[in-house]
């Protein structure tokens, strides 16, 4: 392993063939990710954050869905695109684990959750029903579920939502897997409980030294838990950079405009949040100007003729806006009038 880095990803590049024609899902995304890291995948429902998730775990399913061939998604020097249907088995729950969006539909509703955990046990590491009923058990108090020695015999629905996605974290986390994927954990709980899966997951990741990919439309959510945050917007990534970097020096509108959207406890105005106007490009479209620039404050002329180049701003700050060009006229944000930036 390469400096600690346990997983490469170059000019990633996804599409969903339909009978209207071909969705460019996700659009050259590249990023690397080193042992023990957490990085936030961010941005609107639809620009690619999931899919991105699911073709690094080779989940989807082709004629349908394609990972194009230049694609690139190396894991532990292994390149998961050449990996057989046996190591592709081992790769899934061993290697990296993926917890999914909604716990309700993604858990067996006719096996008990510990039935759910014990099965990657016995698949992947190797155990004897007694053995997995154990460390099942230790899972379940691993991921603070109170008396479960009992819950192990209980069914999904009679968990709470928050009960859930907790078996959910114990089910990707029992063969301790190098890489967690986490697809909107705190989606449709409420926000203590939401709370206390992102501490949970901040505790587990601390103790077990496991890398982490949240994906998440909620910047609010990935403040104090992110290492590093990657803005997704149509298929492509459009600003990355350490969480400070993003949260008090962005420098792209789509990302003023996520900020903008989260409420702050240190705000004198009371009046409404931010909304962005607009919807997002067609993904069956090609693309060869900004995407951002239909709905963007700033847009220029240029914007609408040419795709703008990644731009260094600072260390791993990077972003890919016209506004960054020397000729570009200097703009203050609305996230920046309302007094989000700290540096200004």
């Amino acid at each position: 392993m390469e400096n600690g880095k346990i997983l490469d990803v170059q000019d990633l590049r996804v599409s969903f063939h339909t009978y209207a024609g071909e969705v460019k899902a996700v659009r050259g995304v590249s990023f690397e990710l080193k042992e023990g890291e957490t990085l936030a995948f961010v941005g609107e429902s639809g620009c690619g954050k999931t899919v991105t998730a699911k073709a690094i775990m080779r989940l989807l399913q082709p004629p349908f869905a394609e990972i194009k061939p230049e694609s690139k998604i190396i894991y532990q020097d292994k390149d998961v695109m050449k990996m057989k249907k046996k190591e592709l088995q081992a790769y899934r729950g061993n290697e990296v684990s993926m917890i999914f969006q909604d716990p309700m539909t993604s858990l067996n509703p006719t096996m008990t959750i510990g039935k759910q955990i014990m099965e990657g046990l016995i698949l992947h590491r190797n155990m004897k029903k007694d053995e997995a009923k154990k460390e099942a058990v230790n899972m379940l108090k691993l991921v603070k579920i109170p008396d479960a020695e009992k819950r192990i015999d209980a069914y999904p629905h009679q968990l709470s939502g928050g009960m859930r996605q907790r078996v959910m974290i114990a089910i990707a986390l029992a063969c301790n897997p190098a890489l967690l994927i986490a697809d909107e954990p705190t989606t449709a709980l409420d926000v203590t409980i939401q709370a206390q899966i992102m501490e949970l997951l901040g505790e587990l990741k601390k103790k077990l030294n496991t890398a982490i990919i949240l994906v998440t439309h909620d910047l609010g959510v990935v403040a104090n838990f992110a290492d590093r945050i990657q803005v997704m917007y149509a298929g492509q990534v459009i600003e990355r950079g350490t969480a400070k970097e993003i949260f008090y020096n962005a420098k792209h509108p789509y990302t003023w405009a996520l900020l903008s959207s989260v409420p702050r406890l240190d705000s004198e105005n009371k009046e409404d949040l931010y909304a962005l106007k607009g919807t997002p490009p067609d993904l069956i479209l090609e693309m060869n100007h900004c995407p951002f620039a239909a709905r963007c404050e700033y847009c220029m002329q240029i914007c609408k003729e040419a795709m703008p180049e990644e731009t260094l701003v600072d260390g791993k700050h990077s972003v890919s806006c016209w506004l960054q060009h020397p000729n570009a006229p200097k703009v203050k944000s609305y996230y920046d009038r309302k007094g989000g930036n700290a540096d200004e």
